[in-house]
């Protein structure tokens, strides 16, 4: 279990490190929309549209890195006076009782929405740019990520100096 648990701890560091880079063509995109518009008056949509796909992505993966930066979910004002091993217990008890399930819970719930989006190939609907089934896959991605990162957190092991 240590290894799986290590392996995917990994996983989920190296996705959480490529998606920041996200972020860059992300702000271009978005810049870019109005000097395309009016300037150029064309390609305005799919800089929108792209936009959006880097937005879904990224958000689905900040969720997971929020919470393995230790600033999601966190009730430090009252938590801070608890000792080291009481925090991570709580840690773990947040992640089994609340995270796990909600996460399957997306994962269960959005089968259908997502499985015919990436069967369809589902197109942005203002626009008719392909591409929307990336959006509606974020979700997935979010659910798979949170769950993942659950697992973790749930069975690493207490450092010894959490005693």
């Amino acid at each position: 279990m240590t290894t799986f648990r290590r392996g995917l701890d990994r996983l989920i560091g190296q996705i959480v490190a490529a998606a920041k880079w996200l972020a860059l063509p992300l702000i271009v995109l978005l810049f870019l929309q109005w000097p395309l518009r009016e300037l150029l008056g064309t390609y305005s949509r799919e800089a929108n549209d792209l936009g959006q796909v880097a937005f879904a992505l990224f958000v689905a993966v900040s969720v997971t890195a929020a919470t393995r930066a230790g600033t999601h979910l966190a009730a430090d004002l009252l938590a801070r006076r608890y000792s080291a091993r009481t925090r991570r217990r709580l840690d773990q008890a947040g992640s089994a009782i609340g995270l796990l399930p909600w996460a399957l819970f997306v994962l269960i719930a959005g089968k259908s929405t997502v499985l015919s989006s990436l069967r369809d190939l589902e197109s942005f609907q203002d626009s008719g740019n392909p591409g929307y089934f990336l959006v509606r896959l974020a979700l997935w991605v979010m659910a798979a990520l949170i769950l993942g990162q659950s697992l973790v957190d749930i069975f690493r092991p207490l450092a010894a100096d959490d005693d």
